[in-house]
């Protein structure tokens, strides 16, 4: 039921976004405004046939037709998936209040968090050993984000007397112990009603942990986990998949069509689209530079919503192109990617071509750690310009686990390299 809905919301992401790209074509595409406004219309079986004058559309066309024939296909036998759904809470919501709850839960991951719960609530057959479920993916995915909305689950929060957090730092000693000295964030927030004991060990490492560590460890949590009690690991490598007893969950960045739609209603909040043309088109276009990232989608989204003006989206998508392209032709990849893996990057700053902002470090803080003043975005398309090296925030995350992203920063000139003629004095030659 799991697999099938997530295919049917897959070619629903699809199916918004091929209508979106036919709707909202660049006006050099569309000759006048009533051309772009006509291309809003109701899908039908036959909506091919009936606009087959737009020739210069039928590849998109037939892309819509093939998105809805999937989905036609997908709907003739639901009963079984509807009597699935009716096991789950309704969320209720106005259409154009859709961005709120977009922004307070998260977005397209509701069949890998219900694959976690299984695995946590899932009772031992035979084995007494704790049951280890390995999570891997690129950086900014989701990972930590992931288990921290699994462990506010109500039913996951009455099966475990405790969950316990542990990171790379806790791996440095010889001894390990699952004791007091461990970091039990959800001690006191856990089921009283729970007198089995069973305990939830959390592993988010950044790097790898070699086989012996892990198996010190591993031993470790045997002599003093009872039966029932579960590890997830959290890690960018792949390479623990080798510590899991079940298959390793792998979380991959989202399609384009799905970043698209979480784009898109963040993007325009209560606003119709269907009102702003133009201004969808440059938001499609301005998400194909973000390259997936969440946090990008996050800040871009509302960067754009408090300056809802042409204008202003052309500048700034005129610019991300531009830094983008500089940065694939000077690095080879793009600056998504190179900040996803914790490298140190550059990025440009909007106004200016002769500086660069200098990424050199990339933290994630509690909410109760402290965090600086300056706003990334206010020194990426703003007028801020602090001075040597700074701490700039990029993104206050409203999900849990809350976390407060921070980029280590330096604003740079970028050198003109003026082509000088070399004089040579041999046999008097010039």
């Amino acid at each position: 039921m799991l697999l099938q809905l997530e295919m049917l919301r897959d070619a629903i992401h699809r199916g918004y976004y091929m209508l979106d790209t036919y709707r909202y074509q660049s006006p050099e595409k569309c000759q006048t405004k009533d051309q772009i406004l006509s291309c809003s219309w109701s899908v039908s079986k036959n909506f091919a046939k009936s606009h087959c004058l737009f020739g210069r559309n039928a590849q998109i066309l037939e892309q819509l037709q093939d998105s809805l024939d999937r989905l036609s296909s997908m709907i003739v036998d639901v009963d079984e998936l509807c009597m699935f759904w009716t096991s789950y809470p309704r969320l209720y919501h106005q259409p154009y209040s859709m961005h709120i709850l977009l922004s307070n839960y998260m977005f397209g991951r509701q069949m890998e968090a219900e694959l976690v719960v299984n695995f946590l609530i899932q009772q031992p057959h035979g084995a007494e050993e704790p049951e280890v479920l390995p999570i891997v993916g690129p950086g900014r995915v989701g990972k930590s984000t992931l288990v921290a909305h699994v462990c506010k689950d109500e039913r996951v929060r009455g099966h475990f007397s405790e969950i316990l957090f542990l990171h790379d730092h806790d791996f440095t000693d010889d001894d390990f112990t699952l004791g007091e000295g461990s970091a039990r964030e959800h001690k006191n927030c856990l089921s009283s009603s729970n007198r089995d004991g069973r305990l939830l060990v959390v592993v988010e490492l950044v790097g790898d942990v070699d086989e012996d560590t892990w198996d010190r460890f591993y031993y470790a949590s045997k002599q003093c986990m009872l039966s029932g009690s579960k590890i997830i690991i959290i890690s960018r490598s792949c390479r623990i998949a080798k510590f899991g007893t079940r298959t390793t969950l792998t979380l991959k960045i989202l399609s384009h069509e799905a970043y698209w739609y979480f784009f898109k209603t963040l993007t325009f909040g209560s606003v119709d689209p269907e009102t702003h043309p133009r201004l969808v088109h440059l938001a499609m276009e301005i998400a194909r530079t973000l390259n997936g990232t969440m946090i990008g989608a996050n800040v871009t989204a509302q960067l754009l919503r408090n300056n809802f003006d042409i204008r202003f989206w052309s500048k700034v998508l005129t610019f991300l192109r531009g830094y983008v392209q500089k940065h694939v032709s000077k690095i080879g990849e793009h600056s998504s990617d190179v900040l996803r893996d914790h490298r140190s990057t550059y990025l440009g700053r909007m106004g200016t071509s002769y500086e660069e902002i200098m990424i050199y470090q990339q933290y994630k803080r509690t909410p109760q750690e402290k965090v600086p003043l300056i706003m990334f975005d206010d020194v990426m398309y703003g007028s801020i310009r602090p001075h040597g090296k700074f701490e700039a925030l990029l993104w206050k995350s409203r999900i849990p686990p809350y976390y407060n992203y921070v980029h280590g920063c330096e604003i740079r000139k970028l050198e003109t390299t003026a082509v000088k003629r070399k004089r040579s004095a041999k046999n008097g030659v010039v």
